[in-house]
């Protein structure tokens, strides 16, 4: 039986009674919500064809690195996002075998501000895509009368993760060690897509057929932990399965979102963005620097920031802080909240040694240098069941919308299929799905 809306406690039992035995995820909580997290109808809009120019950035980003690498633009920039790979990894991206393949999920990070929203990364491994599914059906069939408000509804998620793969009647998703945290959470969301065959499967299983479809859900720096990587990339490359993500470390790398501030590059942007699509991203990515330690003329200085040594970074004050250190990628410390530093949060000695490990690292994984924009304080609540009250909570809240791409060529579109909204403490700084985090689906309200 559905509670009634206005009673919160039977609304969080409700919720909690809709987990499946074992969880969605090994060994993470997170507080439950009493209603979904409200967006307005503007934000929504503009979040639904938000996904068409994240897949034109990724096109434009993957065109940007062939062409580096064919000389057709500048060296550097291959070389950048080359930094650290070995070269059977540059290899397979480079390989024309695998030219036309992009990321069929797309799911941005965005952080509430005053001004509207930051893009802070995109993700084209992501987790969550079960959770939100999950969120998106229980929530529904606890508010029915609201359930067409909830982006992505009771069954978006499952609609759009089972579009990616098109005819493709049979597919496997391989989760690695390194993310079997997951795996729950992809279990339950192919037990909900009936009529079709799916399985997760872990990195050891070879067992595909011709016509099939594999979803890596692992990340590049963990291939030489793969077992069935050379078997899945030869099969990938000969046409016998659909591989996506596609073995592309060019196309999961943060230093792309500093590459679009480049003046250098801006007429590329232009031309393969156009001119709307590239403003509207430089209207939400934060300004960003690649943390080059190579020596600049000294009559030069880094764009807005007037430095002319990373070293001086240092020096700045705690207020003058307000800038996030974070690993470009192929790290195990480039994804959560790992390898990621606060200025503003941290010791002058803190800061300090994260400069210098950014620095230091660029020869093996670049640091990228990104202008921080507070979140802004949100009210929002969630249930209490050791006191039984349902408990409001100050929060800055990251939005994650999960685009599924469908389609192939130029036929491809990004449909945006569900929203999940992380909700911490206003006392933290850096947001995710820690256990104090409200986790909740998105919901379009007039306002």
């Amino acid at each position: 039986m559905t509670p009634s809306p206005p009673d919160a406690e039977a609304a969080a039992e409700f919720i909690r009674r809709e987990l499946p035995t074992g969880g969605l995820f090994r060994d993470q909580h997170w507080r439950i919500a009493t209603r979904p997290f409200p967006i307005s109808r503007q934000l929504f809009k503009e979040l639904e064809t938000l996904g068409r120019v994240l897949l034109q950035f990724y096109k434009a980003i993957h065109l940007l690195y062939r062409h580096s690498a064919a000389g057709k633009q500048p060296e550097w920039i291959s070389r950048l996002y080359d930094q650290g790979k070995p070269e059977s990894l540059i290899a397979i991206q480079r390989d024309p075998a695998l030219k036309s393949e992009l990321p069929r999920v797309i799911r941005p990070d965005l952080l509430l501000t005053d001004s509207g929203f930051s893009i802070t990364e995109l993700d084209s491994v992501p987790g969550g895509i079960g959770l939100t599914a999950w969120l998106g059906r229980s929530y529904s069939r606890l508010f029915p009368d609201r359930a067409s408000q909830i982006v992505g509804g009771a069954a978006g998620m499952q609609e759009g993760f089972r579009g990616i793969f098109g005819d493709r009647q049979r597919a496997f998703v391989m989760v690695s060690e390194e993310s079997a945290a997951y795996r729950p959470e992809m279990e339950w969301l192919l037990n909900q897509i009936e009529g079709w065959d799916a399985s997760v499967r872990d990195t050891r299983f070879t067992d595909w057929a011709p016509g099939d479809a594999v979803y890596r859900f692992f990340e590049l720096f963990d291939l030489p932990n793969i077992h069935a990587a050379p078997a899945l990339i030869s099969a990938a490359k000969e046409r016998q399965i659909l591989l996506t993500p596609p073995i592309k470390p060019c196309l999961e790398e943060k230093l792309s979102l500093a590459l679009l501030w480049n003046r250098n590059l801006r007429a590329f942007w232009r031309q393969e963005l156009g001119e709307s699509f590239f403003q509207r991203l430089l209207g939400h990515v934060p300004a960003s620097w690649i943390v080059d330690p190579s020596p600049l003329p000294p009559h030069a200085a880094y764009p807005m920031l007037d430095l002319t040594d990373w070293q001086q970074l240092k020096a700045m004050s705690q207020r003058e802080r307000e800038l996030i250190l974070k690993v470009s990628g192929y790290s195990e410390d480039a994804w959560g909240a790992r390898g990621v530093y606060l200025g503003s949060d941290l010791s002058q000695a803190e800061w300090s040694q994260a400069v210098d490990r950014a620095i230091d690292a660029f020869p093996r994984h670049p640091y990228v240098l990104q202008k921080y924009h507070k979140p802004r304080a949100v009210d929002f609540e969630y249930f209490d069941f050791e006191s039984r009250q349902e408990v409001p909570m100050s929060s800055r809240v990251r939005l994650c919308p999960y685009y599924f791409v469908v389609g192939e060529g130029d036929a491809a579109r990004a449909r945006l299929s569900g929203i999940l909204a992380t909700a911490c403490p206003v006392d933290k700084k850096i947001i995710h799905g820690m256990k104090d985090a409200v986790l909740a689906p998105c919901e379009v309200v007039d306002s």
